[in-house]
């Protein structure tokens, strides 16, 4: 059977807003999103609920704002509640054209105040019989809490992700010092997409002028062809974060 390729987007959404809270861009999002036309979108801060905005934007969807962006492209999506509150709650979200084997939302939290979970899929590729397991993840703004939530993760994949099965582990790394990387390649042996092909991290925050490296695509059991940002303008308009890219060939 012939190698088949994967295409994988990590882009953290702002909950639909431009940065300030200015505009309401989601359908800008969707738009770009659809042009991209990648296999697996993982997406952070994105609203699974927010009763608050349907009277202020007149251009608010009627479904969920996962539902709104997957509609008619990605056929099949999980959602996983991240931070919750009284208007609603917002977390990470895969939207996939492969189906779902399984999924569950593993909860990490560190602290009370500052909920964060990871968001494990199994897709089934049909054209290569392979499973890939997409883990979705926003770690948390302290490096100690960011400690916890890897070992978390680590514990996750080597208890649920067999070896021989490909492993991606994408999104908001929070992680401007570069540390995260290592833990994981010693944890559980992935490597960063954009370092293998570039020699470093991808600057992706803040959009508009991106100095920090806080979003990655970390792999597994695939062999890269390639990855970049999605930056510049219509992107850099926004979400404050900058979209990572890539593209993997499935061994047979």
């Amino acid at each position: 059977m012939a190698n088949t390729s994967i295409k994988v987007l990590t882009y953290n959404i702002h909950k639909g807003f431009s940065v300030a809270n200015r505009r309401f861009i989601l359908h800008d999002i969707k738009v770009l999103l659809r042009h991209v036309d990648a296999d697996a979108v993982l997406l952070q801060e994105i609203h699974g609920e927010r009763t608050i905005s349907d009277n202020r934007f007149d251009d608010w969807p009627n479904n969920r704002q996962f539902e709104f962006l997957a509609d008619q492209v990605w056929d099949h999506h999980a959602y996983g509640k991240n931070a919750i509150y009284k208007s609603g709650h917002h977390g990470n979200a895969i939207l996939s054209k492969f189906p779902f084997i399984e999924w569950e939302n593993i909860d990490v939290s560190y602290m009370r105040s500052a909920s964060r979970s990871l968001l494990h899929g199994t897709l089934e590729v049909t054209e290569s019989a392979r499973k890939i397991h997409i883990i979705c993840v926003h770690l948390g703004l302290f490096e100690r809490e960011r400690e916890s939530q890897l070992r978390i993760l680590g514990e996750r994949i080597s208890s649920h992700v067999p070896a021989d099965e490909a492993l991606i582990i994408a999104g908001d790394f929070n992680d401007w010092r570069g540390n995260a990387g290592r833990h994981l390649h010693e944890l559980v042996g992935v490597e960063e997409a954009y370092k293998k092909i570039h020699g470093c991290y991808a600057r992706t925050f803040p959009a508009k002028l991106p100095f920090l490296s806080m979003d990655r695509i970390y792999f597994r059991g695939l062999d890269i062809v390639d990855c970049h940002r999605l930056h510049g303008k219509p992107w850099s308009q926004l979400s404050d974060h900058t979209p990572l890219l890539a593209e993997f060939k499935i061994p047979e």
